[in-house]
């Protein structure tokens, strides 16, 4: 619940923020404060010299290329609509586990993916094409990263496992870091930033990164990788919730 909250109230901080950082900049914000806060918290600095390739990539499906394509997603379609997307997640990572790391697909969980999909299909389908410009692009990119998510869900059971916990935040932020540094710099805006726009960088990297990657990195091991990407069903119930009341 707690990490379904901080991760539903990505959404309605990246609408606000990246219309003035564009999702580059935003995103490289995000990370670095999401990076010197995970790594402040670890104690022991030798799994991300030891895993440091697998941690690279790690940063790079899991976090460097969905938040910018999330970020980019919101300056198209709204917070919630993004939110909503991001619970294809689970669906993802079932048939990804299934074709990868061949986990059993039952009938019931077929039928419950094709609902899944059925589901929110009728709910994005009116919004494609119309609106906004740009909405087609915003939920395939909203679409692509919840691929990416479940995914590096499947990386990680495969090949981070035995990994601490808070290594494998920081480790996969910190690689997020060194990928979207350079390209937020290149990106940065050449406007004045607003305090709030600031706030909800911030927040986006102390709270939605750094807090929310501690608790998802300790769900893994505890509850299994399929169990843990369900969260993003609880996303759209606070994404929406949040857009509501702060939008």
């Amino acid at each position: 619940l707690i990490l379904g909250a901080l991760w539903g109230g990505a959404f309605p901080l990246q609408k606000v923020a990246v219309a003035t950082f564009g999702p580059f900049a935003l995103v490289g914000v995000r990370v670095s404060v999401g990076a010197i806060v995970l790594l402040l918290m670890l104690r022991d600095f030798r799994p991300l010299r030891e895993h440091a390739g697998k941690l690279l990539l790690l940063g790079l499906m899991n976090t460097a290329i969905p938040f910018s394509l999330f970020s980019f997603a919101t300056l198209h379609i709204t917070a919630g609509l993004a939110s909503l997307l991001n619970a294809t997640t689970p669906m993802f990572g079932a048939a990804i586990a299934w074709a990868w790391l061949g986990e059993r697909l039952s009938w019931s969980r077929l039928l419950g993916i094709l609902i899944g999909f059925l589901g929110i299909a009728s709910i994005v389908w009116n919004k494609v094409g119309a609106h906004a410009d740009g909405a087609t692009l915003g939920v395939l990119a909203g679409l692509a990263a919840a691929a990416l998510y479940g995914a590096a869900a499947c990386y990680t059971k495969r090949y981070l496992s035995d990994l601490n916990p808070r290594a494998n935040a920081a480790g996969s932020v910190v690689g997020a870091t060194l990928i979207m540094l350079p390209l937020g710099a290149s990106q940065w805006p050449t406007v004045a930033i607003s305090p709030l726009a600031w706030g909800c960088a911030v927040a986006l990297g102390l709270l939605c990164t750094a807090l929310a990657y501690i608790i998802y990195f300790r769900l893994m091991p505890r509850i299994g990788a399929a169990r843990a990407v369900t969260v993003t069903f609880l996303i759209p119930v606070f994404g929406i919730f949040w857009g509501a009341i702060f939008l």
